[in-house]
């Protein structure tokens, strides 16, 4: 059987974002019962940072955070310096993670099962697997949680494409258009908004 989570051969490889609210909120029901995963997921769409710079994260960086808060990360690709902010949804989520598995503050926030910290590949296959397992079709990985992100912040609050193209580092607006892979018939309905 075909597998429908993956392009066909000769395809340009690009993930997509998840575009509907449903699909995040069947996702996070799906990840419920598995905290560091349901942290992941709610981290990486909630603050559009790459995955790289989540999985290096520490328990010390975010130990005794409140929602409203900030934590500083350098960026691995730029070197750059950058936030990640604790929303709601991402302290709800990290709250439950630390009380259920009490790490020691020098762990990885994100462990792999074989110590160290989960691999940006074992994340991207964990990814395509939550999409496959509710029905979600399209290629997913770990680039749509940074996508699902500004695709959200975009088309459900608004935010402009400029904010978007400084939150992700872009070198212009273009860039960030196309990397949320914003559709065309997503444009024609902006087009029939009336003056």
């Amino acid at each position: 059987m075909k597998n429908p989570n993956h392009p066909k051969k000769g395809d340009t490889i690009t993930v997509e974002p998840i575009r509907r609210i449903e699909d995040i909120k069947a996702l996070k029901k799906l990840l419920s019962d598995r905290p560091r995963d349901l942290l992941l997921f709610t981290m990486g769409i909630n603050n559009g940072l790459r995955i790289g710079d989540l999985l290096k994260l520490k328990v010390k960086d975010v130990q005794g955070v409140k929602a409203g808060d900030t934590v500083r990360v350098r960026e691995q690709k730029t070197g750059k310096q950058n936030v990640l902010v604790i929303n709601k949804a991402t302290y709800k989520a990290l709250d439950n993670y630390l009380k259920q598995r009490n790490p020691e503050p020098d762990e990885y926030l994100f462990p792999s099962q074989k110590g160290g910290p989960l691999t940006v590949i074992a994340a991207h296959r964990m990814i395509k697997g939550w999409c496959r397992q509710i029905n979600l079709r399209g290629n997913y990985g770990t680039h749509s949680l940074r996508k699902t992100f500004g695709y959200i912040q975009r088309m459900h609050y608004g935010v402009g494409f400029e904010l978007l193209c400084k939150r992700f580092n872009h070198s212009s607006p273009a860039v960030t258009m196309r990397y949320l892979g914003i559709e065309d018939n997503e444009v024609n309905g902006m087009l029939m908004n009336e003056i």
